[in-house]
Formats: C-alpha cells, sequence, structure tokens
C-alpha cells in the first residue's frame, strides 16, 4: 500500500478516535490512496492543501471511466469525506474540499415476489397431516393474505384477531397499531389450529 501524507496518523486517528475494525480502516486508507494514484496519473504533486473540489470531481470521473461501480465509488467518496475531516479537525487543512462531492445516486433493486401459483404452491406443499402443518398453513395464509412482515406475525396474539368482523390488530414499526383485514381462507386455517392442534400443545408463555 503506498503511503500517502498523514497515511500513519490518519490511520491512528481511525482506530482510535472512530473505533473503526482493521478492515474498516483499510478500506478508508484503500479510498485515499486511490485519490493519491489518480495524482501519479495526471503527473501533478499530491499537496495536500492544493487539493481542491474540481480535482475530486475529475477524480470521480476517472473511477467511473475505469469501471467502478457506482456502490463502490459512493464508499470513496465517504473515505475521503472521512479523510477532510480528520484534516480539518487537525487544522491540517482551511477548507474541506470534498464538502460539494456528492455520492453517484444508487438504484435501488426491486424485491423479487412471488406470484399466485407460486404462493399457493408454497402453501399446498405444507403437510397438514403433522402437527406443525397446520399451524404453518396459517402462518403462510396470514403472511401472504393480509400482507404482513414477519416480525408483524410473530408479534399477534389471539386477542388481536377479531373474527367475527374479519380484521386483525398488528403493531408495526415503532410499536404503531393498525388495523388489517384478514380472509376466510386464513381465518378457516387459524380456527382448525386453535381448536384441533394447539388445544393439544403445551404453549409456552409469549
Amino acid at each position: 500500500m503506498i503511503n500517502f501524507p498523514h497515511h500513519h496518523t490518519f490511520k491512528a486517528y481511525l482506530k482510535l478516535e472512530r473505533g473503526l475494525s482493521g478492515n474498516s480502516v483499510d478500506a478508508y486508507l484503500n479510498d485515499v490512496n486511490k485519490l493519491f494514484q489518480y495524482y501519479e496519473v495526471i503527473g501533478e504533486e499530491f499537496i495536500i492543501k492544493n487539493i481542491s473540489d474540481k480535482t475530486l470531481h475529475n477524480f470521480i470521473i476517472w473511477l467511473s471511466e475505469l469501471g467502478m461501480l457506482a456502490n463502490t465509488q459512493a464508499r470513496v467518496i465517504s473515505g475521503l469525506k472521512s479523510f477532510f475531516n480528520y484534516l480539518m479537525l487537525e487544522e491540517l487543512i482551511e477548507i474541506d474540499p470534498s464538502q460539494q462531492l456528492d455520492s453517484p445516486k444508487l438504484s435501488r433493486k426491486l424485491p423479487d415476489i412471488l406470484n399466485v401459483t407460486e404462493i399457493n404452491a408454497l402453501i399446498d406443499a405444507v403437510d397438514a397431516s403433522r402437527p406443525e402443518g397446520m399451524r404453518n398453513k396459517a402462518i403462510l395464509e396470514v403472511l401472504y393474505g393480509c400482507g404482513l412482515r414477519v416480525t408483524e406475525l410473530i408479534t399477534l396474539r389471539i386477542s388481536d384477531l377479531n373474527p367475527t368482523q374479519e380484521y386483525i390488530k398488528v403493531r408495526g414499526k415503532g410499536n404503531k397499531e393498525r388495523i388489517v383485514p384478514i380472509g376466510e381462507t386464513a381465518l378457516k386455517f387459524i380456527d382448525i389450529y386453535l381448536s384441533q392442534v394447539r388445544v393439544h400443545l403445551t404453549i409456552k408463555k409469549r
């Protein structure tokens, strides 16, 4: 690894002040090294006080032209911002050239979802002859039919169920409650599980 100016003191800052792990420290040092290497490519001397926001902008363009992915560019920018923040704290520079350096917008991949046929196949694959089978069918029906998160499902109580009016009370993020409709099929499997299976089990508290 090339030792850029203030390499050792920046490394100590990351370890002692920031409390970063060894891998994270190495990643930050490598990010600044990339900028150091860029100066070698363009044939200019790496002088900390002379680094401008325009130079940093051209550096990111250079990384992009080399084929660096947007998420990796974003990590490099994070490392550079940390480096210049350290230099500001140590009063080694008066102006932070990375302030105007924006991370590239990262596209969010939409989650893969199951279609109706796949959901039905999943539910039908459950062995209902086993005690946990009817419970699992009820779980899948509630998850799918009510559109719940797993964490919301596992915090449901029997008292949250209103089969007469066909709804359940769900506690979501921040312990906020909402009313969610529940379908006949989910209610049917819940009823079978409660009346025919659960009554024969020793249920742990909570």
